[in-house]
């Protein structure tokens, strides 16, 4: 570990329980604890904890804190909830990213309204004081109190079909926490100033923000705490789970889970180039015909000026060898360059039987089927390519053929009633 890299809370319990760690983002952080694969499909299967306190947060609040994310942030504020494009509500939260006036991707984030005039943005790991400052470098006149909050927010996630049962013999009232609570909805703060603090509590009286907004495709919560709380909640989510498979997971684990589920990774999959063409459109705030955008804000211009500059498509391959991202290339069926690999990984919890991919976990897998893992992730493309079309990818020492795919492991989780899960 680098002298200079930071820890979470759970640093000492993640080199107590022999994880491999590696620095992210400036963090020492747990790449895995007994093997990648077994925390992959424990999470389709089972369950997984993910410490992510590493990521940061800012408070946004006062009377023109709507007005400034709704021209920072590229999601439309005013029409972003469900299919009918309601607005954002307390307890609502929606995915975006902030721009810079190239349209390319300072950092992606979740922005919860936690009460009128009062959001909580959610950023990655190391960019609270980034997007802080260029939040507070276009407030202008708006009243706005910005708040980095880096250092006082503590994170875990339980992703799984059994997080909702570990987690509702943890809390205090179950039943009103997980009633009407959808997709990307969330319940009670971790701060205490803050709207909502104490709404969801443990058994022993702990304050949380329980958020719907599992990362990795599966059905499960993101736990956000003060962090002197952090390790006792840990150690009572592993007890509480031990007997319905709960593992802790680390980073590497996320990463293949996150690919799968055709879910990007910042600064990776979206970065320093154009955020168009993609595919995460629900976070661009399209006109109904797309040809347009609904609002005016940093970044749009330049990105409707950008149609045709840079294309992401998701991949799956036919096996589970992986090319090296570092020096990749994508090449079309006449082995013409044109473009590169962003991501890479392996979903060991899918595998092709008779042309169709099947999950694990997919209730119509057939008989005796054991998945042994397809490559899978995201490529950047200077062409507009065909959902089904095969491109080849080359690292210099191996070329994988893979399908350009709408989607990759099939029967996700994350969007199912929680009545599903208890």
């Amino acid at each position: 570990m680098s002298s200079e890299a930071a820890q979470t809370p759970l640093h000492a319990w993640h080199t107590g329980q022999g994880a491999r760690m590696a620095v992210f983002a400036g963090y020492d952080m747990p790449l895995w604890y007994t093997s990648v694969k077994q925390e992959h499909l424990a999470v389709l299967l089972r369950a997984g904890l993910f410490d992510t306190s590493h990521m940061a947060s800012i408070r946004v609040a006062g009377p023109e804190a709507f007005d400034l994310l709704q021209y920072c942030f590229t999601n439309d504020l005013a029409a972003c909830i469900g299919p009918s494009r309601k607005p954002l509500e307390a307890g609502r939260c929606v995915y975006g990213a902030f721009l810079d006036q190239k349209g390319h991707v300072i950092d992606d984030a979740i922005v919860f309204m936690t009460a009128d005039q009062d959001y909580l943005v959610v950023v990655n790991a190391g960019m609270g004081a980034v997007v802080a400052d260029h939040l507070a470098a276009a407030t202008g006149k708006h009243q706005v109190e910005l708040t980095d909050l880096t250092g006082r927010m503590g994170k875990i996630d339980i992703q799984g079909p059994a997080a909702a049962r570990i987690m509702a013999s943890l809390l205090e009232n179950p039943e009103t926490v997980f009633d009407a609570m959808p997709y990307f909805s969330f319940k009670g703060h971790f701060l205490q100033d803050a709207p909502g603090h104490g709404r969801v509590k443990l058994k022993d009286g702990t304050a949380l923000m329980l958020s719907r907004t599992g990362y990795t495709g599966e059905v499960g919560f993101e736990i956000f705490c003060d962090p002197a709380d952090l390790e006792a909640i840990w150690e009572k989510l592993l007890e509480a789970g031990k007997d319905r498979g709960l593992l802790p997971c680390g980073l590497a684990a996320r990463d293949s889970l996150r690919a799968g589920a055709v879910l990007p990774l910042s600064h990776q999959d979206i970065g320093r180039w154009p955020f168009i063409n993609h595919p995460w459109p629900f976070a661009l705030p399209y006109t109904p015909d797309g040809s347009g955008f609904t609002k005016e804000f940093i970044g749009g211009r330049a990105l409707l000026a950008s149609r045709t500059a840079h294309y992401t498509y998701p991949f799956v391959g036919f096996d589970l060898r992986k090319v090296s991202t570092e020096k990749s290339q994508v090449l079309d069926d006449r082995g013409k360059l044109i473009g590169r690999v962003l991501t890479c990984a392996t979903d060991m919890g899918i595998g092709r039987h008779d042309g169709r991919i099947f999950s694990i976990a997919s209730p119509d897998r057939p008989a005796e089927f054991k998945p042994k893992g397809l490559c899978c992730g995201f490529i950047l493309v200077e062409k507009a390519i065909e959902y089904g079309q095969t491109v080849m990818l080359s690292d210099g020492k191996r070329r994988l053929k893979v399908e350009v795919s709408r989607d990759i492991r099939p029967d996700r989780t994350a969007r199912k009633p929680l009545a599903q899960f208890l």
